[in-house]
């Protein structure tokens, strides 16, 4: 029975995961939960779980009344806290944004194993969080479904038979729109993804690709992969998730729906895979093609720019996080154009100081100097 603290509870991957921690009871406990501001979601959960610990942003008085048995945390510190609990074996982080860096690092140190979603955790702190994963001796499974797919395409195979791993991309709402059309691209329509049901946040990374970039970032990480043999291509479809190109010229693909509750259930049953209630099956004879197209920088220029910002290290990751996370909801918030959002992203890492070898501090200082500097060449512009 694996012990599970779910973060970010309320938002896509979070309700996806209790799906899968339902519908297999006698393999997943959910322990304790976070739900940020969403209370009337937590108080659902509360209903069918009896929960160890919870948090939420703000104090909730009435639910410390009625569930005298379980633990709330709150606030800043409240994160930290309950990722320290000792009553539970993985963590689950599907927190949106860099607020899931520092829980994922405390537990760590508290030898939890991590089903890991967040992906700022990685992208702006990789070369501090994979030393602690060897050094602790814990286990980190990717849920999103492209590194799902190269974890399983891998399994079974050595590291040095690798020749590159392709990531798959499905070109977001606006795959079929030149860099001329998206300068009067609404939210509404940007938020429109043709393939995938996701938060507001990752739906617009999908749109400018940057989704894409900080994936190629991940897989680096959590592969051992140079970026130099990690590639990204089109693929309209959503079918390939991803694959793995090993030396001998054979490729391995993984390809299943669109669902991201199945490479959550591989993170959380590994290594099994088994059938239940919410399960969607592939119709292959109903595939009567596959597209690819080669991926183009100069569409989607953020791709490009991931892979060179991974390559410098450093503090660039977080900074690269907090300039897409302001810009991102600046546009959400119809104060800049679609197209602006990379400018935005290029003008503050252009400004930016870099660190090689930054502390967890430094990281998070960075992340936060992006977003003010964002946020303040919008206010002055």
């Amino acid at each position: 029975m694996k012990k599970i603290l779910l973060l970010g509870a309320s938002g896509s991957i979070g309700t996806q995961c209790i799906d899968v921690i339902k519908a297999h009871p006698d393999s997943l406990k959910l322990v304790g939960a976070s739900v940020g501001h969403n209370v009337d979601y937590l108080r659902d959960i509360l209903k069918q779980f009896k929960l160890e610990y919870a948090y939420t942003i703000h104090p909730c008085n009435d639910l410390v009344r009625q569930y005298p048995d379980t633990r709330f945390y709150y606030g800043d510190e409240g994160l930290l806290k309950i990722a320290k609990e000792e009553g539970y074996d993985t963590l689950v982080n599907a927190l949106v944004g860099f607020a899931g860096f520092r829980p994922t690092v405390e537990a760590i140190k508290c030898h939890k194993n991590i089903a890991l979603a967040n992906k700022e955790t990685l992208v702006g702190g990789g070369d501090i969080i994979m030393p602690l994963v060897k050094e602790y001796g814990v286990k980190l499974y990717p849920i999103d479904s492209e590194h799902s797919a190269i974890w399983q395409c891998l399994n079974g195979h050595e590291r040095k038979d690798v020749r590159r791993l392709v990531i798959t991309g499905s070109g977001g709402s606006f795959r079929d729109k030149s860099r001329n059309e998206l300068a009067n691209v609404s939210v509404e329509d940007a938020l429109k993804h043709p393939n995938w049901a996701m938060g507001a946040k990752i739906t617009i990374d999908s749109a400018t690709m940057m989704n894409k970039g900080f994936e190629v970032m991940e897989a680096h990480y959590l592969f051992d992969i140079p970026y130099d043999n990690i590639d990204v291509i089109l693929h309209s479809q959503s079918i390939i998730h991803s694959m793995v190109e090993y030396n001998d010229g054979s490729i391995i693909a993984q390809m299943g729906c669109p669902d991201m509750r199945l490479p959550i259930k591989y993170a959380l049953l590994y290594p099994e895979h088994l059938k239940d209630e919410n399960t969607n099956y592939l119709d292959v004879d109903s595939l009567f093609e596959l597209n690819f197209k080669k991926m183009d920088y100069q569409r989607y220029p953020l791709v490009r720019l991931a892979k060179e910002i991974g390559k410098f290290g450093g503090n660039f990751g977080a900074i690269l996080i907090g300039a897409n996370d302001e810009a991102v909801d600046l546009f959400l918030k119809g104060r800049i154009a679609f197209i602006d959002i990379e400018k935005y992203i290029f003008k503050a890492l252009k400004s930016a100081h870099f660190i090689a070898k930054p502390t967890i501090d430094e990281i998070i200082s960075s992340h936060n100097w992006a977003r003010a500097y964002v946020a303040d060449m919008w206010a002055n512009s």
